[in-house]
């Protein structure tokens, strides 16, 4: 028999009975739609992961505390503080903008209304360009004020709306703990990005917050701590350089071995990259379980085409009495098989992308499908119906024909 033919007896023996053919690729079908749907979910997870953490600035390098040292006389305090930021800004090159931050938690009122554990953060006049963030009303606070310590601060759009509501809170006053604060600016909404929630933070100089938030007098003699500071590369490809700069000035400052830093540098991609690798995790899990469904859908091929052997055994003894070989009769049920496969799959790639997309417009979570992943659906129900057919078509070629013929 040539292929033609073996294709037509396989499309007419499926077709004899619709309903059962549609249960037998209804496996393969959620099989396949579940890989699609997970692999799409896990995509768009990553995808917005790296577009948030990438909206906080372009090309930043993050320097974090290593260790909290400890004295009974001085109490606690981190390794890098304010005085290393000055000096990055003129001992580095090929940077753009240099960023800190240290933060204090505060009780908020403005009039009759009350907002308990706000995060007030201290930081310095770049930190609008270093981090991507900007002014809806009013202004930010500048290097004057930061050198006078003055005491003003840029609220976060939803803790705006929380002390004010639709007021404009422009130079109107905010009390902080015991201290009366001027507002001068309200922060555009930027939304929350590894957790935190930029919008309802309170930003001030960060000189204003040693001075009034975090007066310690034994910190004035070792240096202000601070909790991160940034830095923004000119460009990518110079990011190696600035961070062996980095390196090099902090150690040099702190008096610690290059290759012992009392700080962890990191950049942007490694925060991407430690993202990615949890999701990825989490997408290999889900592929899994929804290759489950493509293994089931394989037995239920399977067992269908033993059922339909045992069914057309005098078909197959008939054929084989007017010369069908072997080989013949295993290609045929072997064709059966993958087109159920295939047929399944190609449907499930159809419900796949479909349930992605109205996932993505109606669930709350982005989704992104991944062309790798329609090529690997389709190539696992491909497998699965040469797997799962060969053994039902072996035992079809294997028949003899006399038997067979005997069947009733």
């Amino acid at each position: 028999m040539n292929l033609f033919s073996i294709l037509r007896v396989a499309f007419k023996s499926i077709g004899s009975n619709k309903l059962r053919t549609f249960l037998t690729m209804l496996g393969v079908i959620i099989g396949v739609t579940a890989v699609i749907m997970m692999v799409s979910i896990s995509t768009g997870t990553e995808a917005t992961i790296a577009e948030n953490i990438n909206s906080l600035g372009a090309n930043l390098i993050f320097i974090s505390p290593a260790a909290q040292t400890f004295s009974a006389a001085r109490g606690p305090r981190t390794t890098l503080v304010y005085t290393d930021v000055q000096a990055l800004q003129n001992g580095v090159t090929g940077i753009s903008g240099v960023s800190v931050e240290q933060q204090a938690r505060q009780t908020a009122k403005a009039g009759q209304i009350t907002v308990d554990g706000v995060t007030l953060l201290g930081t310095t006049i770049g930190f609008q360009d270093v981090r991507g963030m900007t002014v809806a009303s009013g202004r930010f606070f500048n290097q004057t004020e930061t050198d006078k310590k003055t005491k003003v601060v840029a609220l976060g759009s939803k803790v705006a709306m929380q002390l004010f509501g639709t007021q404009d809170p422009i130079g109107q006053y905010v009390t902080l703990g015991t201290i009366r604060m001027a507002v001068i600016g309200v922060m555009a909404e930027k939304g929350s990005v590894g957790g935190v929630d930029f919008d309802s933070r309170i930003y001030a100089p960060i000189t204003t917050l040693f001075q009034y938030f975090l007066n310690n007098q034994f910190a004035r003699l070792q240096g202000d701590s601070v909790n991160l500071i940034y830095v923004a590369a000119t460009d990518k490809s110079t990011i190696n350089d600035v961070i062996f700069q980095i390196n090099t000035l902090l150690s040099t400052r702190h008096k610690v071995a290059a290759d012992a830093p009392d700080f962890t540098i990191r950049t942007q991609q490694d925060i991407i990259s430690a993202q990615e690798s949890t999701t990825s995790t989490f997408r290999t899990l889900l592929a899994g379980v929804a290759g489950v469904s493509l293994l089931v859908g394989g037995i239920g091929i399977m067992n269908i085409m033993l059922v339909s052997v045992t069914e057309r055994t005098r078909e197959i003894g008939i054929r084989q009495s007017v010369g069908a070989t072997p080989g013949d009769i295993r290609w045929q049920f072997l064709a059966e098989a993958m087109i159920l496969s295939l047929s399944g799959g190609v449907i499930g790639i159809v419900v796949g992308i479909a349930g992605s997309y109205l996932f993505g417009r109606f669930g709350g979570m982005r989704t992104v499908v991944s062309p790798a992943s329609i090529v690997l659906a389709f190539a696992a129900s491909a497998v699965v119906g040469i797997f799962f057919g060969f053994l039902p078509a072996n035992r079809a070629a294997g028949l003899d024909p006399i038997v067979a013929l005997r069947h009733e």
